[in-house]
């Protein structure tokens, strides 16, 4: 099964991703693909929270910053994925070079598609970080944009789409599906 998860910053996303990944098991390995590239202290101690939430769940670290579809020559592809997060990976590619790269989105979009049509059971989190009435400069606001249509792309493809709301889950896609994958989980 193909999830998206979207949602506000620190509203649970990875919490219920994980729970999500775990429930899709099926012996094909538990992956944790994980794209932030820390730049500073807050990033270092978001992946180490990160790293301490997931201990003991059976996963599989897989360090993908670039290039996500990579991910299918390094793992199972039967195994059960939780891609965390969308926001990293397009920041990864857009900022990360020498120089500024405003048309990565769409490598980026055809990365994950290509590792959507890949794989069985996959999470993907995104943050929901468009919806600012606040206008900020060109390059914020071409990324905000660029990550906004990435996430719309992969909730078309995607068979269970889902919002976390002050830890709560919203399901605006899949819903008699996401009913059969709650019930595993609990």
């Amino acid at each position: 099964m193909k999830i998206f998860i979207s949602g506000g910053c620190k509203n649970g996303k990875t919490y219920h991703a994980q729970r999500l990944a775990k429930a899709q098991e099926n012996g094909g390995g538990l992956y944790y693909v994980a794209t932030m590239k820390p730049v500073d202290r807050e990033d270092e101690d978001r992946i180490e929270n990160h790293r301490r939430q997931r201990s003991g769940w059976g996963f599989s670290t897989v360090e993908q910053p670039f290039n996500v579809e990579d991910v299918l020559r390094k793992c199972d592809k039967k195994g059960s994925f939780l891609l965390d997060s969308v926001t990293a990976l397009l920041a990864n590619e857009m900022f990360g070079g020498s120089r500024i790269n405003e048309g990565a989105g769409e490598e980026t979009l055809k990365g994950l598609i290509r590792l959507i049509n890949n794989i069985d059971n996959i999470v993907i989190v995104s943050d929901y970080i468009y919806s600012d009435a606040s206008p900020y400069g060109h390059l914020t606001e071409k990324y905000r944009k660029t990550l906004a249509e990435i996430d719309c792309a992969i909730a078309k493809n995607c068979d269970v789409v889902l919002e976390t709301a002050y830890t709560n889950i919203i399901v605006h896609k899949g819903g008699k599906v996401f009913g059969g994958l709650n019930e595993k989980m609990l």
